[in-house]
């Protein structure tokens, strides 16, 4: 099964930058018709997870994917699961 991985380690700093990347992803996902997209915030404070699952609860982002899991063994990481 294919997927895609994002990383948000790196421009974590860049509120813009991680909006752009997250559009991103979601596009090429929907676009290549693949399955799943992990999403890596990272632990920290929390923050980050919480701008990205505000991103994706947007009623234009949320119809793009079927749902998604939260990893039980890692804290900072997600997967959103998609149905094509």
């Amino acid at each position: 099964m294919a997927k895609l991985k994002l990383d948000l380690h790196e421009i974590c700093k860049k509120g813009l930058l991680i909006e752009k990347e997250l559009n991103r992803v979601m596009n090429e996902a929907v676009e290549k018709r693949i399955a799943l997209v992990e999403i890596i915030p990272g632990k920290g404070t929390g923050q980050l997870k919480k701008t990205v699952l505000r991103f994706l609860n947007r009623s234009e982002i949320k119809r793009m994917y079927h749902r998604i899991d939260k990893d039980r063994d890692n804290f900072g990481r997600f997967f959103v699961r998609f149905k094509h």
